[in-house]
Parts: C-alpha cells; structure tokens; sequence
C-alpha cells in the first residue's frame, strides 16, 4: 500500500491535520524549501502514538521545530515531516527548581518560565531561536552554557509509538551535537536549575540578550549561526580571515554584522544558499587547512 493511501485511512480516526504536497517554506526561517509528501500536525500524544503505530514499511520521517537552524532544499521532503503545535509546547514545575518542557516549547519560554519562578541556569536560552527539541538534539548553547548543563532527562517515543525516558546521564553529549538515536521523538525534557532572587535572573538574561543583539544581526532571513567553531578557532574568524566577507550566490549573501550568518535577501533559493555554504566551506579549508562543519542542518531533495 502506497504512502499516500496509508495516510488518508489513518487520517480517518483523528482531527489532527495531515496535508499533503504542504510547501514548507513557511516553516523556515531562510523562508526556503519544497513540500513535503505529507506534513502532519499530531493534536496531542495520543494522536502522534496511534500514527506511528499504524504506519506500514519504512518511512523518513523528520520532526521540524521553529525551523530556526534548518535549510529545506528546494525540492522538498520525500517523506513525512511532524510538526508539532501547542499543545507540545507545555511548562510545568515538577518541584521548587525543576522544569518539565515539551518538544515545541521555544528556548526563550522557557527561559522566561525559569524567571518566573525564581530559578537560574536557564538565562542563556533568551538567545536561542529555537526549540526544546531541537536544543536538546544539538546540545545548545551560547556564552559559555548549554544545555547538557541543567538536562535531568528527556521522553522519547520511537517509531513504533512507545514512549520510554532516557537519563541525561546515559547520553553522550558534547560541542552542539548528542548521540541519542535519531529515530527516537522527542517529546519533552526535564531541567534543573537553582534558586535564585528573580533581579539577578533578569538582570543576566538582560545582559546576554544586550549582547547577543551587538554581535548578531535579527530581523533578517538567516537560520543563526552556519558553521560550528572548530577547536580553539571561532568560525566567524576564520570566514573573515579567509577573505569570504561579501560573497553572495544569487540573493544568498554573508551578512556584513556577523559572518558566520548567511543570509536570504529576498529571492534565494535553497540551492543558491548551499553553493554559497559550500564555497566558503571550500576557500576557509584551502587558506586555513580547517575544515568547517555545518551547524545547521539541511534536509530534503536535490534539485
């Protein structure tokens, strides 16, 4: 049985929306991509187990956070994408300095939530533009934090819809990067902090955003950071020091405040930010002997 007819008898037995040939440029924050075989919008738990659960075969599968550190190529996704709502995005107290956040709740809620409630260690995440899922996954961080410092846990559901928690202990973390399986859903974490008088919560989480807002550039159609800092180099550095400020492929440019962020200026395509990643890539490891790895992820199918 084809994907397509799976779905449609699935789709049958609840209200959340499954659309297919969904175009997912909406969902990204370069404003770039194809469509997806099927994008489905799971209302609750239940409705994202009992999917899982009835899907027949092999099939790609990817979760798509705030689409804030994503580039979807300009074909699109062959596969299914899972895009979580509002009811993924819940915050709870679990006792007097430890959170419970599901997957789509953004970094920044997050962060507000902890001051709210008098707790520090999560004033670093007022400058991430992104998601709890996709924060756990790649280990962000900014300013010396990052999240494998306050993770307890995190609850997973994998592919055949069964949920199970894993331990921050029992996963491997290090620089913007983790090793939990990447079949595994995220589907809310568990942090702890330490109280602290709300004034100097808000007064850090001041000064971070301060600084974040003179170092990087917002507003724009950028994903963050493009490329992770290699060992005891920053990769802005080495971008500038490589002679690549200014380079642009079509409406895909470096931009002029911070040169580790690309940029669509209006008309880019997918492609066009891909060649612009791969020939600055290719000029730093020819002037430097470094070899840049890409922070931000791209999925989809080539042109």
């Amino acid at each position: 049985m084809s994907l397509e007819k799976q779905i449609k008898i699935i789709k049958k037995n609840f209200s959340g929306k499954i659309l297919f040939n969904e175009n997912l440029s909406k969902y990204s924050w370069f404003n770039l991509g194809g469509p997806a075989k099927v994008l489905f919008k799971p209302k609750n738990l239940n409705e994202l187990s009992f999917f899982l659960k009835n899907l027949k075969g092999p099939n790609k599968i990817k979760i798509l956070g705030a689409g804030s550190n994503t580039i979807i190529r300009d074909k699109g996704f062959d596969g299914i994408v899972i895009k979580f709502g509002k009811s993924f995005s819940h915050l709870s107290m679990f006792d007097h300095n430890t959170i419970i956040a599901g997957a789509s709740a953004y970094d920044k809620n997050v962060s507000n939530f902890a001051f709210q409630n008098s707790i520090s260690g999560f004033e670093f995440l007022s400058c991430i533009p992104g998601t709890i899922g996709g924060g756990v996954r790649m280990n962000s961080g900014c300013y010396g934090e990052d999240i494998s410092k306050i993770l307890i846990s995190v609850q997973v559901m994998d592919l055949m819809g069964r949920m199970r928690v894993i331990y921050s202990s029992d996963i491997k973390f290090s620089y913007r990067n983790c090793n939990l399986d990447k079949s595994l859903i995220l589907i809310s974490a568990t942090f702890r902090g330490e109280k602290n008088q709300s004034d100097k919560i808000k007064k850090k989480i001041n000064k971070l955003v301060e600084q974040k807002k003179k170092d990087q550039p917002s507003k724009i159609k950028t994903c963050g950071s493009t490329f992770k800092n290699p060992i005891n180099n920053k990769a802005w550095l080495l971008i500038k020091n490589s002679g690549c400020v200014g380079m642009k492929v079509g409406d895909a440019c470096i931009s002029e405040k911070h040169c580790n962020f690309f940029v669509n200026k209006g008309n880019a395509s997918s492609k066009d930010l891909e060649e612009l990643i791969h020939k600055v890539k290719s000029k730093v490891l020819k002037t430097t002997g470094i070899k840049l790895e890409l922070e931000i992820e791209i999925i989809g199918n080539k042109v």
